[in-house]
């Protein structure tokens, strides 16, 4: 960085979003044991306004650690299980007629919320998936001719087992685009195993969410999210996103890569994770933190290096490795 930057730490007042922030972790960590990087990316998420898709296998509190982010925010929240027999309809809302007046009436879906918990999004076959299309990209829902707003703030948190699990459909890439990050939640190693079991035994019986305090009101939220658009991204910076996206493009072991979407998802997050580290200025650390999340459900390995056993996230290591940092 050059000298004239040290003077940026003061142009933005980010004190109070960093303690709120520090607030939640804190909350969060009463229940929730290890996963320090899965609670970074999902509070990123929420700060930069992205939907988040969170797989892992069954039992890793994939499902526990989104309600409980939900609590900390004094907003609706709505939960929705997919299931192959799942309709649009179901999710959207449908009118219905009032005997009454003899018009249709909307009656809105579970998707009506603010923070929506989608539980084995890769259960609902291809009609259902693309019901989302709308709503996720451009926070809304087109019925019969009519447009509905979604009240901001508008987030999705789905959760997904792996493919190889029985019963599930691959979403299609449209839909995958639609998320900022994608988080892979392990198993715990020995001791938080060990933490997770005391603390369960700790609580004889007192359920979770009760445990958890609302630290953020929706006022709040949109004052942090419009602190975090000033953020300083310098021009160097900016060309260090596009070089690594565009490698993407042409690398020799990806089939598909990112799109322009992926890179503004990269500038967005990075911004998010400056301003909650206290910086007003991004630095080539913050682009390496939210890469991985953002790219990884973006690109497509060939079909050879899938065979291999290659990982996408071996193949965004070695773009990261190749690409200058910006001094």
């Amino acid at each position: 960085m050059e000298n004239n930057d040290l003077n940026f730490q003061n142009r933005i007042d980010l004190e109070k979003l960093k303690n709120t922030v520090t607030q939640i972790k804190e909350e969060l960590g009463k229940i929730i044991v290890g996963q320090e990087q899965f609670i970074d990316l999902l509070i990123v998420a929420l700060l930069a306004d992205g939907h988040v898709l969170i797989e892992g296998v069954p039992g890793v509190a994939k499902t526990v650690t989104a309600k409980l982010l939900a609590k900390t925010i004094a907003t609706n929240f709505s939960r929705i299980q997919f299931t192959p027999d799942l309709m649009p309809s179901d999710i959207l809302g449908t009118s219905v007629l009032n005997m009454k007046t003899s018009d249709f009436e909307f009656k809105p879906g579970p998707i009506f919320s603010n923070l929506v918990l989608i539980d084995e999004i890769n259960r609902a076959p291809a009609k259902t998936q693309a019901a989302l299309f709308e709503v996720m990209d451009e926070r809304q829902v087109s019925i019969d001719g009519t447009t509905y707003k979604m009240e901001p703030p508008f987030m999705v948190l789905a959760t997904q087992n792996p493919i190889e699990q029985e019963g599930t459909y691959a979403l299609p890439e449209a839909q995958l685009d639609r998320f900022l990050f994608k988080i892979n939640v392990g198993y715990p190693n020995l001791d938080e195993e060990v933490q997770i079991i005391q603390t369960h035994h700790d609580r004889k019986g007192e359920l979770p969410q009760s445990m958890i305090k609302t630290l953020l009101t929706t006022s709040d939220l949109t004052a942090y999210r419009s602190k975090i658009f000033e953020v300083i991204v310098e021009e160097k910076i900016i060309k260090y996103i596009a070089q690594l996206i565009t490698k993407t493009r042409n690398h020799p072991h990806l089939y598909l890569g990112g799109s322009p979407r992926a890179s503004i998802s990269v500038l967005n997050a990075s911004k998010a994770f400056a301003a909650i580290n206290g910086r007003d200025f991004v630095i080539p650390e913050d682009i390496k933190k939210v890469i991985y999340p953002v790219l990884r459900h973006r690109v497509i390995l060939t079909p050879e290096r899938e065979m291999e056993g290659m990982t996408t996230d071996k193949v965004i290591e070695m773009i990261v490795q190749s690409v200058e940092v910006p001094r």
